[in-house]
């Protein structure tokens, strides 16, 4: 489950955001474009988690984002 959830604009006139969260107590940070495709810059998640990860990061942003 991600936990603590926190997302901010990368640039003020351009699409992008900067993403962090906690997940099995890891703190991950991570950038999420326009396109929908995720770049870990902070400790990423091994790949047996990345691909539920992904799509629960998708689901946040739909819902804090593009609401």
């Amino acid at each position: 489950m991600i936990t603590h959830f926190q997302w901010e604009p990368l640039h003020k006139n351009l699409p992008g955001w900067k993403i962090s969260f906690y997940f099995n107590k890891q703190a991950i940070k991570a950038l999420y474009h326009k396109d929908g495709s995720i770049e870990w810059t902070a400790n990423p998640p091994s790949e047996t988690d990345e691909t539920k990860l992904k799509s629960m990061i998708h689901d946040l942003m739909i819902f804090h984002v593009y609401e």
